[in-house]
């Protein structure tokens, strides 16, 4: 899609999302569309409507902050959303440059070190396209179903949309799913020349319907802090709190832990799991050593 079809895609999908009455706007008789009309945007952010509609037919160059805010209140954006929306501006008000291919990402030495040295809890770093770049031995681990996938970097979009196994290690998969298109999509919008980027959206739409469909309803969020439960195949079911810590030196990467609930049998299934990852990772280092 070019950049005036996502900006066009978004605001529309924004505003069947807000209802008169949610936004305080009184109703008459039968109405045509879900959520707002293009006229009752316009009106709540205080803008015409022929300029409500040129820029939601992406005709954005030129437009002003405070117009983007108003309509940002208007249609109830969240940061997330907020944020998404500023992208797409930004490109369309940008020269278009050509589709590039990024260098390889590479984990600088210091921060490998930092998550190999968090034992206790699993830890990895991916990128916004879900690609896991480095991850602590615990951590490979608990997503050793990620890491079946013969491709390099592992990467978990690729996971939950193509391979079998994620619906049963994804005990809420629907979630999963829509979180993932959600950070896909806003990952979009700050870098929309990203060709690995354009890459995985192609393989994803073609191969999956389900993620088609998830793509096409334009959600966007930030995947920061949460709880997930996991059906590991050696352990069980686990509940664990994870925490998406961005790293500001290395632009694009982040630092993903897990953890458990002192006390709870998650705890005890991710210390039996380490257990084991360590006795791997012995007889690993035995097998290396006496075929040397």
């Amino acid at each position: 899609m070019s950049n005036e079809d996502d900006i066009r895609e978004f605001l529309a999908t924004r505003r069947a999302k807000v209802s008169p009455e949610h936004a305080g706007l009184p109703t008459y008789g039968r109405r045509r569309v879900a959520g707002l009309r293009r006229e009752e945007v316009a009106f709540l952010a205080g803008i015409s409507a022929e300029y409500y509609t040129r820029l939601e037919r992406g005709q954005a160059r030129g437009v002003s902050d405070e117009v983007l805010d108003a309509v940002c209140r208007a249609l109830r954006l969240d940061e997330a959303e907020r944020a998404h929306l500023l992208d797409l501006m930004r490109t369309a008000n940008a020269d278009k440059p050509q589709r590039r291919t990024a260098a390889p990402q590479r984990i600088r030495p210091s921060i490998g070190r930092i998550v190999d040295s968090m034992a206790g809890v699993p830890a990895f770093v991916r990128n916004g396209r879900f690609d896991i770049l480095h991850a602590n031995q615990l951590a490979t681990a608990l997503y050793s179903e990620h890491f079946r996938d013969a491709v390099r970097p592992a990467n978990s979009a690729r996971f939950v949309f193509l391979d079998p196994r994620a619906s049963s290690f994804y005990v809420d998969w629907e979630t999963t799913a829509h979180d993932i298109v959600a950070t896909l999509r806003g990952e979009a919008g700050r870098n929309p020349y990203d060709r690995a980027l354009s890459d995985l959206i192609g393989l994803l739409s073609t191969r999956s319907d389900e993620f088609r469909v998830r793509w096409a309803s334009h959600d966007v969020r930030f995947h920061r802090t949460g709880s997930k439960r996991l059906h590991h195949p050696l352990v069980g079911e686990l509940t664990l709190a994870y925490e998406s810590l961005e790293l500001p030196a290395d632009p694009g990467l982040t630092i993903v832990t897990y953890s458990a609930e002192p006390g709870s049998s998650s705890e005890e299934a991710l210390l039996e799991l380490g257990r084991w990852a360590a006795t791997r990772a012995k007889l690993s280092a035995v097998d290396t050593k006496t075929a040397g």
